[in-house]
């Protein structure tokens, strides 16, 4: 098995990056970046630390940041598992990467910079949803920000309604837990999990 060594090989592979691909990074939103990042309901969030990297799906029924200005963006930190593996490394280390799909388009939106967990009351309260509140508020402070080739996008057929047969070949939670743990009652966490998550999205 071959494998590179150095960046010079990878260079040398891959040959010279378009300018399209240079030109496109930008230290602040454009009015185009945030016009794509506000129709953006769903974006994966990666965070590093000492303990290892996480990389974790937020999505919200709205544009799932708040710009704040052209660098500075709001995530708020709603209900979920308690595992908090992302909050810890940012906490950590700031350092984190976004990335941003939008349903329908191709195109993805990239975001790297720093973050930090804010608990400001004012803050927590301006995302209130039907009387409830995030925890915390994950401020993220743009260092760069571009927008993805859609060639993945397009490869995978993500938005393609016939690929939606694909999610009835993985298997369910319960499944999976069960496979962890033998004696997990699977078949009641499955008939029960959707209704619970949805009365506890906020």
């Amino acid at each position: 098995m071959t494998i590179i060594r150095s960046v010079e090989e990878l260079q040398a592979l891959y040959g010279v990056v378009g300018e399209a691909s240079l030109v496109k990074v930008r230290p602040v939103l454009t009015p185009e970046y945030r016009q794509m990042i506000e129709a953006s309901p769903f974006l994966a969030l990666a965070t590093v630390g000492p303990d290892g990297l996480d990389c974790s799906p937020r999505g919200d029924e709205g544009p799932v940041v708040r710009v704040e200005d052209d660098k500075t963006l709001l995530l708020p930190d709603w209900r979920g598992n308690n595992r908090i593996d992302s909050l810890i490394n940012i906490v950590r280390d700031p350092r984190i990467a976004l990335m941003f799909l939008v349903p329908g388009s191709d195109l993805v939106l990239r975001v790297n910079g720093t973050a930090e967990v804010s608990v400001d009351p004012a803050l927590l309260d301006s995302f209130e949803v039907d009387g409830k509140h995030p925890r915390s508020v994950v401020i993220v402070r743009i260092g760069e920000v571009y927008f993805q080739c859609a060639r993945a996008v397009m490869r995978a057929g993500l938005w393609n309604p016939e690929r939606r047969e694909l999610g009835k070949q993985v298997p369910t939670p319960g499944a999976m837990l069960k496979a962890a743990k033998a004696d997990f009652d699977a078949e009641t966490y499955d008939r029960e999990w959707r209704g619970r998550a949805e009365k506890t999205l906020w």
